[in-house]
This record gives structure tokens, sequence and C-alpha cells, in this order.
């Protein structure tokens, strides 16, 4: 097992070297627009989850993923030869899906602001469904009755 900031390090580093792959020396027309959003390592190093979002159609998204994938061997003889680790880890690519979501939350909370907007405005006029006051208090008794 290796320390946990050094698998942090060494996914950091795989991270630039794979962004810097892409961009400067593979060459595949399949590559869409591109950015490598993280990169994560086990503790023993043995094997590398590489995220990236990818700007486009979903047929440009199928398209990178493709050349990726057949990519995968050159990136991953690059990580090694620039880290100089004894075993190069092996390379997973998967699709990020943060703006994807982020823009389903966003979405989701302009319909809660509508709705709170209306619930808002239908309370303006409304009275209570029974007495204004609705706690009961206690009764109090008149001298006489005693």
């Amino acid at each position: 097992m290796v320390d946990a900031a050094r698998a942090r390090k060494l996914a950091d580093r795989i991270q630039r070297i794979v962004a810097e792959m892409l961009e400067r020396r593979i060459k595949d027309p399949r590559l869409g627009f591109v950015t490598v959003t993280d990169a994560r390592l086990t503790n023993d190093l043995r094997d590398a989850t590489v995220y990236y979002t990818v700007f486009g159609t979903d047929e440009e998204k199928a398209g990178t993923a493709a050349a990726l994938e057949s990519a995968k061997g050159v990136i991953r003889t690059e990580v090694g030869r620039q880290t100089g680790l004894r075993h190069t880890p092996s390379l997973v690519f998967v699709s990020d899906e943060v703006q994807e979501n982020a823009q389903h939350i966003e979405e989701l909370l302009a319909k809660a602001k509508l709705a709170d907007a209306e619930v808002a405005k239908s309370a303006v006029d409304a009275e209570p469904a029974g007495e204004a006051d609705p706690y009961k208090v206690p009764r109090e008794y008149d001298e006489d009755e005693d």
C-alpha cells in the first residue's frame, strides 16, 4: 500500500499527462473538444480512472469515447514513461456527467422557485380555515363560580 497523499499527487500528474497528450499528440479525428476534469488512482497504484467531459452532441461524445479507448495504449505508455513507476497503472476513461447533473439541478431549483412563488402569491389573501388563533387557551374561571 502507498500513502494516500502520494496517490493523489500521482493522480494529478496523470491528469496533466493525459490532458497534454490529448491536446498535442493524439490526432484522432473522432476526438472532440475534450477536457480532462479529474484522475483518481487506487492506493496500490495499479488502476487509474480518468474523468473527462466533451462539449458536443451525443454522437461526438460517443466518437470521443471510442477515440480515447483506441488511444489508451499510447497514453498509458507515455504515463509510464513520464511517471517512472515500476508498474504503469491501467487507464479507464469515464465520462464526467457533472455538467449535465448541475444543469438538471438548476432546472429543478427553478421549478421549485416558481412553485414557491405561486404558494406565496396564493397565501397573501388567504384566511385561516378555523379560528384565527388555533392554540387552546387555558380556561379562565370567574370568581363567582367557586
